[in-house]
């Protein structure tokens, strides 16, 4: 498959002065796979392979981990908790879901964690996007609703980690009488919250209560009217946000391999199999997820939506859809092009993901200023040695 070519004014030289961005991975804790589209390949996410990938994610520098959720995941917190002896320095990102969790409680764990991880734990607040899944799980609110509620759920969270005292609150959605938490998180007055939605509500969201604002791999032209509406939401509260972007990456040391493996992630997907995926995500009630899928429209000659970034991913996964695609040196240009717009953290990912995490780490920590660490374990004593834990898999 041929792939266009586009013109940037972007190059390494102009790149090099630029800061490291944090860059966090991803834990596939619905299972793993080398090609989209065939259960062949396929790993499934027990916790031996998920602590595997998250110590190799921790030991090579990553910042932090995105743990997912969702009817097909397993449970993020319980995952979380897992990995607290796995892991020394890496951020475990946590869904924190407004609908389906109460704030009083949820709080409380919040701060337990925290305290358990020594203060590395991010939350990632999920209001949701699925009807289908919602109402699985009792949830029948309409989208603006559920905006409602979320900012309901983090008044009374926020206001419960922020305080000694006891906290009241009535609201449309949920009301508590004298709530209050007596051991509090190591970082105050809360873990951060980390946050993406696309829709008016969901900014208007990011803009009253989160710390950053996360938005799925769109281009850079779309990202910087995201980032614009959320600043500016976020000053009417006198307030500030910090900015990510959720991408899948496929790094190779020449751009031909790049685009050869992305052809290759999705060489086993039949025609049908995309439509059943497109018509499955056109029935979620999520801005975000609309957005993915008008990139692409479904159709295979239409993947290639900027430059290096591909949007194939999205045929089939639903959620974040698009990854970039390139050598070394044009995935950092890509990534400096974002942290143009003020982003200045990356939550990526790629197939499968524990040789991707080390390939990435090898190949592009070095041109964005950052180190592949390869420390010495405590536990054995020995030389952590990235090559001999991909080959475990």
């Amino acid at each position: 498959m041929s792939h266009p070519s586009f013109e940037t004014a972007t190059s390494g030289a102009a790149s090099a002065g630029s800061a490291a961005p944090e860059i966090f991975w991803f834990l596939p804790t619905s299972g793993d796979t080398r090609y989209l589209g065939t259960s062949d390949f396929s790993r499934a996410p027990d916790n031996a392979y998920i602590r595997q990938i998250a110590v190799t994610a921790d030991r090579l520098g990553y910042d932090g981990l995105l743990i997912p959720t969702g009817a097909s995941c397993q449970d993020p917190w319980v995952t979380a908790a897992s990995l607290i002896a796995e892991t020394r320095r890496i951020k475990l990102l946590v869904a924190l879901r407004t609908s389906i969790m109460g704030p009083t409680a949820s709080a409380r764990q919040a701060a337990t964690l925290d305290q358990a991880l020594g203060g590395r734990l991010l939350l990632n607040v999920v209001p949701g996007g699925d009807a289908t899944e919602l109402a699985a799980d009792g949830v029948f609110l309409k989208h603006d609703e559920r905006y409602e509620a979320a900012d309901e759920f983090l008044t009374v969270w926020r206001r419960i980690l922020a305080t000694d005292a006891a906290v009241t609150f009535k609201g449309k959605h949920l009301s508590v009488e004298n709530a209050r938490n007596f051991h509090p998180p190591v970082q105050r007055p809360y873990p951060p919250l980390y946050f993406g939605g696309s829709s008016p509500a969901a900014h208007e969201l990011a803009g009253k209560h989160i710390d950053a604002y996360l938005t799925w791999g769109e281009p850079p032209g779309a990202v910087a009217e995201k980032i614009a509406d959320v600043r500016a939401r976020a000053a009417k509260h006198g307030r500030s946000v910090r900015f990510g972007v959720r991408l899948h990456v496929i790094a190779r040391e020449t751009e031909a391999e790049a685009w050869a493996d992305a052809d290759r992630l999705i060489s086993h997907l039949s025609d049908e199999d995309i439509a059943a995926s497109q018509a499955n995500m056109t029935k979620m009630d999520s801005h975000g997820q609309a957005r993915m899928q008008a990139l692409h429209g479904g159709r295979r000659d239409r993947l290639v939506v900027g430059p290096n970034l591909w949007a194939g991913v999205g045929l089939v996964r639903g959620g974040a859809g698009t990854a970039l695609v390139g050598n070394p040196q044009q995935i950092v240009d890509r990534l400096r092009e974002y942290q143009a717009l003020g982003v200045d953290t990356f939550v990526l990912s790629g197939y499968p993901h524990l040789e991707e995490a080390i390939r990435f780490a090898e190949l592009v920590f070095p041109l964005l200023g950052k180190t592949a660490v390869t420390e010495r374990s405590a536990q054995t004593g020995g030389a952590f040695d990235i090559r001999a834990s991909a080959s475990a898999s």
